[in-house]
This record gives structure tokens, sequence and C-alpha cells, in this order.
């Protein structure tokens, strides 16, 4: 890496040169060193690049708080006339979550009142941070499964009984057909668990339901959103966007089919990276001091991605087919 005219154009800048005998963290020309990359896989590995080597080199610079990494807005959003800039995929589901709800009602019952605005925001909030957990453990855990626990929740794996009774409870209310739930005891970690087998293509996929799983945040977090959700719809409920009207089963139908609308009426452009905006784009986003923004580095960033470095970029092939094995199932939003 120190081989690069890239790198060693960086060295000159700075001047506080590199080496045992040249390396003077006091003679740095700048307070601010902003490492400003494109948002797509490219980027993230000249970011890891650049990190790597400030912490090899030049650690103080991190000790001292002068690294920066600049966080360009991932949307563009036009309504109407206005455009806004936003950071991501969380912010644009807040944004467009408020348009929705302007001219929207949820009507819980075909004979029922709307809910008030307020009761319809929580509950749409409070489905969006189960959504966002089931779609982090989807890899790990098959999403209609846990789906299904926003209807049945309840999980009991202290013994034989009450675990197949969680399997039977949970397989009452999968939508999918093609799945099979049944409980099992584990003789190598001494506790029961659900397995969750599901065939597609021809290929059997496996996962499950256990311990440490029942025990964890996210599932307490899918638990408490599915007793809000409890009981809020019955039949015939239905929801509205000014003249429209949409029949719906549960608050994710209502949520989906409300977002689709207040869509049509938006411009949405994501950036793949820097390189896609103009010049008047790159200063309202990236450059302005007054609208940027910016992350400190801190020397535990840097010593993460030392290791992230280390582990793709060594010798050793296992760690670096473990990593890969890993992360690339977890991977949203691939730019290429």
């Amino acid at each position: 890496m120190l081989s690069s005219q890239e790198i060693t154009t960086l060295i000159n800048v700075l001047g506080c040169g590199i080496g045992k005998d040249e390396y003077n963290a006091d003679k740095l020309r700048y307070h601010h060193i902003i490492i400003m990359t494109d948002a797509d896989v490219d980027g993230s590995h000249i970011r890891t690049l650049l990190l790597t080597f400030f912490y090899r080199q030049m650690p103080e610079l991190i000790e001292r708080g002068h690294i920066y990494i600049a966080q360009p807005p991932l949307y563009k959003v036009k309504h109407g006339k206005n455009e806004r800039y936003i950071k991501d995929d969380h912010a644009l589901k807040e944004y467009l979550l408020k348009l929705a709800l302007e001219d929207a009602a949820l009507y819980p019952a075909a004979d029922a009142n709307p809910l008030n605005k307020e009761a319809l925001e929580q509950a749409a909030k409070e489905y969006f941070l189960a959504e966002a957990v089931i779609d982090r453990m989807s890899r790990l855990i098959d999403p209609a499964v846990l789906q299904a626990l926003l209807m049945n929740p309840e999980i009991d794996l202290a013994n034989e009984k009450t675990a197949a009774a969680s399997a039977r409870r949970l397989s009452a209310v999968l939508s999918a057909e093609d799945i099979t739930l049944e409980s099992k005891y584990d003789e190598k970690t001494e506790r029961h668990l659900l397995v969750i087998k599901r065939t597609q293509h021809g290929n059997l996929h496996q996962t499950a339901l256990d311990m440490d799983f029942v025990h964890s945040g996210d599932y307490e977090q899918i638990k408490k959103t599915a007793h809000v959700l409890q009981g809020l719809l019955r039949e015939g409920a239905y929801v509205k966007r000014g003249e429209q009207r949409h029949q719906i089963r549960d608050v994710k139908d209502a949520l989906d089919w409300l977002l689709d609308e207040v869509k049509r009426g938006l411009a949405i452009q994501r950036y793949k990276g820097l390189g896609e905006m103009n010049p008047k784009q790159l200063w309202e986003t990236t450059m302005d001091p007054q609208t940027r923004r910016l992350m400190r580095t801190q020397i535990e960033d840097a010593i993460s991605t030392d290791e992230i470095f280390t582990t793709l970029m060594g010798d050793l092939v296992e760690p670096r087919r473990a990593f890969i094995e890993t992360n690339a199932l977890g991977v949203r939003n691939l730019d290429v």
C-alpha cells in the first residue's frame, strides 16, 4: 500500500512524514482530514484501506480526532417542487411514513371508527422496529417464521412439552405452506429448540429458534410489537388515503399499501456514490460545512477496520473464507 502513488501524494500533502525517523504528528498541516468515498462496495474497500493506513502509520491523527468520514446522503426525494436529501433507509422510511399518514385513516373493522392519527403512527413505528429486526435476522431465521411471531409471539423452550406446544402454536399461524416447524432436543447444548425447514427449488434450508434467540433483545422487540398490534384489527378492516380504499389483513398490509401510494407522487433517487452527484449536489450534501454530516473516527473504529483488513488481505485462507461467507449473507442493496 505504501508504494501507491496516491498514498505517496497523501503523505506529502499531510506534511507529517512517515516511518520511525520522519513521522511527526505535530507537523500535520490540516485539522480535519475527511475521507470521502462512494457508498458502494468499492468505496467501502477504499475507506477500509485508508483507515488501515492511518491506524498503522499515523495512529496519533486518529487519537487526536483529526480523521473524519463523510456521511453523504443515500437518497434524494423530490416531492413537487421540493427536494430533500435523506441520509439512509431508516430516515427514508420515516419520511415516507410522515407523508403517507397526512391524509390516511385506518378502520380496524368494517363498522368501526378510524384510529386516531397518534394511534396509527404509534402502531406504524412499532411495526417498523420489528420489521428492522426481521430484516436483520432473516439470514439466520426464516423470515416467514419471524413474521408469524408477530401474530403469536410466545415461545417456551423450558422442556419437551412446552417446546412442542410452541411449535404447534407457531405452525398454526404460518402463512407459508412449504415450511415445517418441529421441536427438537439438542444433545450437544442440552437444550430444546424449534427446527424450521423450508424446501425451495429442491433444496432444503434449515434454521432454528433456540434459547439464545428467546433471550435476545431482538425477540423482546418482536414480542413488544406483537402485543401492541394484537387485537388492533378485526374482520373487514381497511385503510384509506384520500379517496382510495384498500382492504387489509394486518398492519403490514396497511403500511405496504400506504407507502406504495405515497411513492407514486415522489421521485426517489438512490445514490451509489459521490460520482453520481453534480457539483451543486456535492457541495450541498458533502462539502458545505453548514450542512454536511461527518463522523469522527475513534481508535476503536480503526482497530476493527485493521482486523477486517488483515482478515481479507492476509495470507490465511480460512478466516477470509469464514468472514465472506458470514457477511455476504447479510448484504442488502449491493451496488454493481
